[in-house]
């Protein structure tokens, strides 16, 4: 996929009913989003939906709506809003900067940042009421000082590293970390609120290392509470284990791909109800025939063995399409998926049509939640061997994101 959006998508957020309905993908007349060549379509019906469903399944645990790279995809404002509509107590993001647009946007619950490197300045985040996450008895001092100078209490979450080898500290760290925010909070000038860490393989029932993280896990709480910190929440567990691991919920638990209705364990985790909220769509731009024979798109990587018709659909990998979908992936076009044909080049995607003739400006649907036989993101993702998160987080460029549903009224 395309490591990075040339443009930001654009926004157009409206009332309406949600994809699948008579106004939706696949059954609807098309686009609307202003005559859109292509768009994103994002169903905040689904996204309240699956905040209810998610929150009844891991309750008493407080749920965490996680909204970080732009909601994977769907929009963070119009997403974090919806799910506190349907009452999240908790939102989740990776940066400052995604931290201080939420809360400009008027957003004042409970809201964790975790990603922070050294010389960042704490000064802002910590000014919105944000609570942040800190690894090392450095990150510690500094979120001290800059709570001091604000005069203010920092509400911070030391990040156990249990195995992913990626942020915290590893367990023969922990000690001092946790001496060093029991000494800041003796000084008044931050409050450890809560210990925290990530899942290896959550999605892996089988997989042992769930259990000895788990272990170090129990073992840092018993540390930091032995220390005399008093935590509001201790969290681990993400979308798949709030399903599959019940007994990791603990206070908290962070869902961000099952916010989306997608599935965090493909093959491996029951239905339970969730909505998928996004649909990709747009119109054909041309409908040609071609000859036996005939080679398609660069390089010829694909020769029809027999004459046949094609669909140009205006979308490429400047869009966050994946270049690798071809062979494998299909986008659904006047009834049917069609598979792609030739390689995808930088804003359009050849499919074949197998002789079928719908007029050019017919929808097509890229992906969407799978009720009409539409691919979905999962299918997508097994097409070109990566997960359903990185197909939908990566979708952009020049596409218009349209909300629907909910209180979709803004504009953006």
């Amino acid at each position: 996929m395309s490591a990075t959006a040339p443009h930001p998508t654009r926004r157009v957020s409206t009332p309406g009913s949600a994809p699948g309905s008579d106004e939706g993908a696949v059954q609807g007349t098309g686009p609307g989003a202003a005559g859109a060549r292509a768009e994103i379509v994002v169903d905040l019906d689904a996204i309240e939906h699956n905040t209810r469903v998610l929150s009844a399944l891991v309750a008493p645990a407080a749920f965490m709506a996680v909204v970080k790279a732009d909601a994977y995809g769907h929009g963070m404002l119009e997403v974090a809003a919806a799910a506190r509509r349907a009452g999240a107590p908790w939102l989740g993001v990776a940066t400052a900067e995604e931290a201080l647009t939420l809360r400009a946007d008027g957003d004042t619950g409970r809201l964790l940042c975790w990603v922070f490197a050294p010389g960042d300045d704490y000064t802002a985040v910590l000014d919105a009421d944000v609570d942040v996450a800190v690894y090392t008895p450095a990150q510690v001092a500094q979120v001290a000082e800059t709570a001091e100078r604000l005069g203010c209490v920092a509400r911070v979450h030391l990040k156990i590293d249990t195995g992913l080898s990626r942020g915290g500290a590893r367990e023969p760290e922990w000690p001092a970390l946790v001496a060093a925010a029991k000494k800041a909070q003796d000084a008044g000038s931050l409050h450890a609120v809560g210990v925290w860490s990530h899942l290896v393989a959550s999605d892996e029932p089988e997989n042992p290392v769930t259990d000895l993280q788990a272990a170090v896990f129990d073992r840092a709480v018993a540390v930091a509470e032995q220390a005399g910190l008093a935590l509001e929440v201790r969290h681990v567990a993400n979308s798949a284990a709030a399903v599959l691991r019940p007994e990791l919920r603990h206070d908290l638990v962070r869902c961000g791909i099952a916010l989306y209705g997608l599935d965090a364990a493909p093959g491996v985790m029951p239905a339970i109800g969730l909505r998928p909220a996004m649909t990709v769509r747009g119109r054909l731009a041309m409908v040609k025939e071609i000859p036996a024979g005939q080679g398609v798109s660069y390089g010829h990587a694909w020769t029809a063995g027999r004459a046949t018709t094609l669909g140009l659909v205006p979308v490429g990998y400047a869009d966050g399409i994946p270049r690798a979908a071809s062979p494998g992936a299909e986008v659904w076009v006047d009834g049917r998926r069609r598979p792609v044909r030739g390689k995808v080049c930088m804003d359009q995607i050849v499919v074949d049509l197998e002789g079928d003739t719908p007029a050019a400006g017919s929808e097509f649907v890229l992906l969407g939640p799978g009720t009409h036989g539409e691919p979905t993101a999962d299918d997508w993702a097994a097409a070109i061997g990566t997960i359903n998160y990185e197909v939908v987080s990566r979708l952009g460029g020049r596409l218009v994101r349209r909300h629907v549903g909910g209180s979709a009224t803004s504009h953006r």
